[in-house]
């Protein structure tokens, strides 16, 4: 069963900018009540989507320099990357079937 990998300041570049398969990334953290309700569903997407997409989680308070790069002002906040670059943001604890619908449009595009 896949689970979300744990990215680190020092590793964002090499696990998500360099990807070659899109990246769901979750920013949150520990305190943070609303990033504790979509972690379940953070990890079925991670485990639904593996092999077509990477599931990742950055603890913005153990990695601000990976928040600060991305404005990351509130949490939970999902960022979806595609070669190297955000291509979708989606703020705040939202239904799984949000999050799968704008993954599935991404791939889509090929």
């Amino acid at each position: 069963m896949a689970k979300p990998i744990e990215i680190t300041d020092a590793t964002f570049e090499q696990e998500v900018l360099k990807s070659d398969v899109p990246v769901l990334v979750d920013f949150w953290a520990e305190w943070c009540g609303p990033c504790k309700m979509i972690a379940p569903t953070v990890e079925e997407i991670a485990n639904e989507y593996e092999g077509k997409v990477k599931v990742g989680k950055v603890d913005v308070d153990n990695n601000m320099q990976s928040a600060a790069n991305f404005s990351i002002r509130s949490i939970p906040t999902l960022l979806i990357f595609k070669d190297g670059q955000v291509v979708d943001s989606i703020i705040g604890a939202v239904p799984k079937s949000e999050i799968t619908r704008r993954l599935d449009a991404i791939l889509q595009e090929g």
